[in-house]
């Protein structure tokens, strides 16, 4: 019979410890401390020398387009709701016949990210529904005043790839915001860009959609890197 005063091992915990392990723990606790200590060090010779960074770091955020120029940002304003430093501000606003930044009813009218509070943990990326919001690996953020740290949404714009057509046009004829969610619309069609060389025949993005090239062709959003 066991003794009751003798504490019992609970199911799957580790077990106990005899003296010698004891003794050698706080010895193990300091390998990775004893072993660094006969590595070489490494010096980077920052900002003469920049060493790229890892596919995957998280640096300043990036709005996306889709590949005929429409952004992506709807104004849903879920990237501010995930945001636990509240460091983003979005306010949405209605597109019209007029003025279609993106697809569907409403845009993101006004954007705007904070640096001075964003903990760059991209999990406004993640609560994206459109993928409108990346990071990119660009980590120079640093300014002479505290204003110029708050980015606006020209400042996060991607900028327009060869063959894009700048916003406000029109989405494909024919095509719903589905269709653009799902990566079905590959470039400017003749038709959009008529419309904007009617309204705004000065546009230096109508030579670049115009061209045969451009119009109809492989979808080539400009992204930036993911968390």
């Amino acid at each position: 019979m066991s003794d009751p005063t003798t504490p019992k091992q609970l199911p799957g915990a580790p077990p106990e410890k005899n003296a010698v392990e004891e003794a050698l723990a706080p010895v193990a606790g300091f390998g990775v401390t004893f072993s660094s200590m006969f590595r070489p060090t490494v010096t980077e010779q920052y900002p003469f020398e920049k060493v790229p960074t890892q596919p995957r770091y998280h640096g300043r955020h990036q709005l996306n387009r889709y590949a005929d120029g429409l952004e992506k940002c709807i104004g849903c304003e879920l990237c501010a709701w995930a945001c636990p430093a509240d460091a983003i501000l979005v306010e949405a606003g209605d597109n019209t016949p007029e003025a279609q930044y993106s697809p569907g009813e409403r845009s993101g009218r006004v954007y705007q990210i904070n640096y001075l509070r964003c903990i760059f943990c991209g999990l406004c990326i993640e609560a994206c529904p459109t993928r409108a919001l990346t990071m990119t690996n660009e980590y120079e953020l640093t300014g002479p005043t505290r204003e110029g740290l708050i980015y606006e949404k020209a400042d996060l714009l991607a900028p327009l790839e060869p063959g894009m057509l700048a916003a406000p046009h029109p989405m494909v004829e024919g095509t719903t915001d589905d269709d653009y969610y799902r990566g079905e619309v590959g470039g400017p069609t003749r038709a959009q860009v008529e419309w904007v060389q009617e309204r705004r025949p000065e546009d230096p993005t109508l030579d670049g959609a115009a061209s045969p090239a451009a119009a109809g062709g492989p979808a080539s959003a400009a992204e930036g890197v993911t968390a």
